[in-house]
């Protein structure tokens, strides 16, 4: 090995660890972007990270800037690009089970605002089950994997008997999952008010009551981020609509 050879060695490795450290910061700004509510800088900077965590924030920051912000007629470029930037997480590291999980979340956004029926029709139920048995099949006691295929059994369940049969979707199941999921998070706004929202319909016995608790627990919790703001949002307005038709 000549001498030149052996000087370059240290200005290669120099050069990895710069682009490792720009990697590093522009997750940090990303994830600031995020919590700030800077949906789409916040994207824009996850993608421009080319990594699996970075493509998992931007799957993740335009899945919720998607619901609730962005306006109708951009809706869909937005929704399908949550999904990529989710596909490219995982390709990225098919081992990190948030990144399916968040392509998992992009999917499920989709169907939401298409519907049950087309979202059946294209297969979406198949895609956001399998992404989330194998952000399990990777860590079994993953919280956010329990927690959405919780919904995904429920809003499954809830479609109809034949949904049911065809995916094997059940009530028994969704109640199984959002269980284990406080067990692991306790204390997750998210959680209380996803559960919370399906309590009623999951236990038709002791649900109602079951689901204001939840619902006034998560109210209680702090507010981290812009994303847990707008579900506080969501919680106050179920409270106040139960405690109007209490009222009546």
């Amino acid at each position: 090995m000549t001498l030149t050879r052996f000087t370059r060695l240290p200005m290669a490795w120099s050069l990895v660890l710069l682009a490792a450290d720009a990697s590093a910061q522009s997750i940090d700004d990303a994830r600031s972007a995020y919590a700030e509510g800077r949906f789409l800088e916040a994207a824009d900077l996850g993608e421009a990270s080319g990594t699996s965590h970075g493509y998992t924030l931007a799957a993740k920051s335009l899945a919720v800037y998607a619901h609730y912000e962005v306006a109708d007629e951009e809706w869909s470029e937005v929704i399908k690009r949550a999904m990529r930037m989710g596909e490219e997480a995982v390709r990225a590291d098919p081992t990190n089970p948030e990144a399916h999980c968040q392509f998992a979340h992009a999917v499920g956004r989709y169907a939401q605002r298409v519907g049950t029926i087309t979202a059946l029709r294209k297969g979406l139920a198949d895609k956001a089950r399998d992404a989330l048995e194998a952000a399990l099949g990777i860590d079994p006691d993953y919280p956010g994997a329990h927690l959405t295929l919780g919904g995904w059994h429920a809003d499954i369940a809830a479609a109809g008997f034949f949904a049911r049969k065809i995916y094997g979707a059940s009530r028994e199941k969704a109640v199984y999952h959002y269980e284990h999921a406080l067990e692991l998070v306790p204390e997750s706004k998210i959680l209380l008010y996803e559960y919370g929202i399906r309590l009623p319909e999951l236990d038709e016995e002791r649900g109602k009551e079951r689901a204001r608790q939840m619902l006034e627990e998560a109210l209680g919790l702090p507010v981290r981020d812009v994303y847990e703001k707008y579900i506080h949002l969501d919680i106050l307005d179920i409270l106040d609509g139960l405690e109007a038709a209490r009222r009546r």
